[in-house]
């Protein structure tokens, strides 16, 4: 049975406490669990760094879902990953005569996927007129991507949620959520 890890880089403030990124985050625990194993990991519940490598180390898949901070992953999520992906376990000093970037990876051959929430509205990629320049959800976590790309990772198909603050549709969301987990689990067995 395959094994995947499923993350929380949720960080809560006042104006966004995490009740509807913690729904996600259960549902796809609900998707994936009769067939694969599960570990989970909370992170504003506190982890133990080299726990956390050893959960990497085992798992075949990692699914982290978070909102989108800033255009990027929530403070505490940025922290994890100083802390946890370390020289010697996610990456190492790279194959002689390859270029920066290839062949540094120490995690090859697991799957990660990224299931986020976001307030901007979903018109607003994939437009050259609109505020992400015709930028997709994807090119805005490209810093993510390219950081497990490093570490040996290939991507499955990222999900988001969008507006979801401001013009919130949770449960249409949730369905769009559980179509996106069929796919991946169909690619994934």
């Amino acid at each position: 049975m395959k094994k995947v890890l499923l993350i929380n880089g949720h960080e809560p403030y006042a104006f966004a406490e995490g009740r509807f990124n913690q729904t996600m985050f259960d549902e796809i625990e609900n998707q994936l669990k009769d067939n694969f194993e599960i570990t989970k990991t909370i992170i504003k519940d506190g982890y133990n760094p080299e726990e956390e490598q050893e959960k990497f180390k085992q798992a075949d898949v990692i699914i982290f879902q978070f909102p989108i901070y800033w255009f990027s992953v929530p403070a505490l999520m940025k922290k994890y990953i100083d802390e946890v992906y370390a020289h010697g376990v996610f990456f190492g000093m790279g194959e002689e005569g390859k270029k920066y970037g290839y062949g540094n990876g120490m995690m090859n051959g697991k799957k990660y996927m990224f299931s986020v929430t976001a307030n901007s509205p979903e018109y607003s990629y994939n437009d050259a007129a609109e505020f992400f320049e015709g930028k997709s959800l994807d090119d805005s976590l490209f810093h993510m991507h390219k950081t497990h790309e490093f570490c040996g990772m290939e991507a499955l198909e990222s999900f988001g949620a969008y507006n979801v603050i401001k013009e919130p549709q949770p449960e249409q969301d949730l369905l769009q959520l559980k179509d996106h987990m069929a796919k991946i689990i169909a690619q994934l067995n």
